[in-house]
This record gives structure tokens, sequence and C-alpha cells, in this order.
């Protein structure tokens, strides 16, 4: 059975030349790191020239987190997998 309707080639290609993958737009932070546009810096923290996310504290928490979770898993008899902890 045929498609009465049918859209042919060209405006099938068309359609689809927006549907390009688009790079995301990176911005320089203050402290030199890039970041992307409209996003608060992952080395600093800071967004709009202003401190946003504590980024020492977060580091601690997941040091906290990381050990916990390595103990945990020993006492289990279990050995943390390598590959998931962080140094």
């Amino acid at each position: 059975m045929v498609v009465r309707m049918r859209r042919n080639r060209s405006q099938t290609a068309k359609r689809r030349s927006h549907h390009a993958i688009v790079p995301a737009r990176l911005a320089k932070c203050g402290c030199g790191a890039s970041r992307v546009s409209h996003r608060a810096c992952r080395q600093c923290g800071t967004y709009n020239g202003r401190v946003v996310v504590d980024v020492v504290a977060r580091a601690t928490r997941d040091a906290r987190r990381a050990k916990r979770r390595s103990a945990g898993l020993r006492e289990s008899g279990q050995t943390p997998d390598k590959s998931t902890a962080k140094t």
C-alpha cells in the first residue's frame, strides 16, 4: 500500500538539516577553567561573580561517603571496586 501524501527525499533532508548536533558553548571562568555557559564553574563554584557552590565542602563530603562505602564493602566481605573509588 502506498502512502498518499508521501514526502520525497529532498523534503525529508530539508527537515533533517536542523537535527545536527551542536557542540556545547564554553566560556572562560574567572579562575581560568572552561565552563558551560549559564552554569556554575565546576572548579571554583562561582557563577556571575559570586560563589554559589561550596567546592571544598562538596569534596570533603564525597571523600567521607567514599570512605564509608569502602568500609561497608570490607565488612560485607566484598572488595571495593578500584574503578569507582576516587583517589
